[in-house]
């Protein structure tokens, strides 16, 4: 279909919608970019603006668009799939995702451990931890935010290593010879907190995959308590699930 017939039985809303999201998905209309207003779309189209309205809405719950307060409805980036994988580094992800990853340094010190950290970790009270929060990027645009804790006495003077834009897992193997082997991760919704907000350049309230990883070395100790929150309308996860054997965590999962 190249433009609107009004002898066909689908309704006008419905043909402009196909249209609108060839063009999206041709790249005609890239990632970011303003398209035409309601007006316009009824101007170049020959409908009314209640069909361009209906067709647009269609295309911003599909996930297509974005409207934006008092500057138009743009095209949205293509959402990053967390699917069937190994252990991967943030890094790793987004390279197999044909994206360069990238890390904004926003905090990096060392800490008394608090309790959850002590759990996780499995730690002795008293212990000390390196506390890193970063900013995640592909191709330079935010995709979570990733607060890692490290037994400081396992990896010392953390403090002095250039982490912004580096993978922290090649960091840990290179300069202390530590493979992380085994992750267990925990996904759940939540909405971004205020002050994260601005730094994800998402507005307040929003919800966003908060996710959990507590990873092993070889010996099966945990070196790295890790939560991330990843923002939902540029990550999603996929999972193919197959009949048979269940999995130890598969029986544990629940929903609460």
């Amino acid at each position: 279909m190249t433009r609107i017939d009004r002898e066909r039985p689908e309704p006008l809303y419905h043909q402009l919608e196909v249209l609108l999201r060839a063009r999206i998905l041709s790249g005609e209309w890239p990632a970011e970019s303003r398209i035409p207003t309601e007006q316009e779309l009824c101007d170049a189209y020959q409908v009314s603006r209640v069909t361009a309205r209906q067709a647009i809405r269609n295309l911003v719950e599909g996930g297509y668009l974005v409207r934006r307060a008092g500057l138009g409805t743009f095209v949205t980036a293509p959402l990053l799939t967390a699917g069937e994988r190994g252990l991967k580094s943030f890094s790793e992800e987004m390279r197999a995702l044909s994206l360069r990853p990238g890390a904004t340094l926003l905090e990096l010190k060392e800490a008394d451990a608090d309790q959850a950290e002590l759990e996780r970790l499995e730690l002795p009270v008293g212990s000390r931890v390196v506390r890193i929060k970063r900013l995640r990027t592909g191709d330079g645009r935010p995709i979570g935010l990733q607060h890692t804790r490290l037994p400081a006495a396992r990896f010392p003077d953390l403090e002095a290593v250039d982490l912004a834009d580096r993978s922290l897992y090649e960091l840990l193997e290179q300069r202390f010879g530590v493979v992380v082997a085994e992750a267990r991760e925990t996904f759940w919704v939540s909405k971004v907190p205020a002050e994260d907000a601005g730094i994800l350049q998402v507005d307040r309230g929003v919800c966003a995959f908060r996710v959990e990883r507590v990873a092993m070395d070889a010996s099966g100790v945990p070196i790295e308590f890790t939560t991330s929150l990843m923002r939902g309308d540029r990550y999603k996860i996929h999972w193919v699930l197959k009949g048979g054997t269940v999995t130890r965590s598969s029986q544990e999962g629940r929903i609460t």
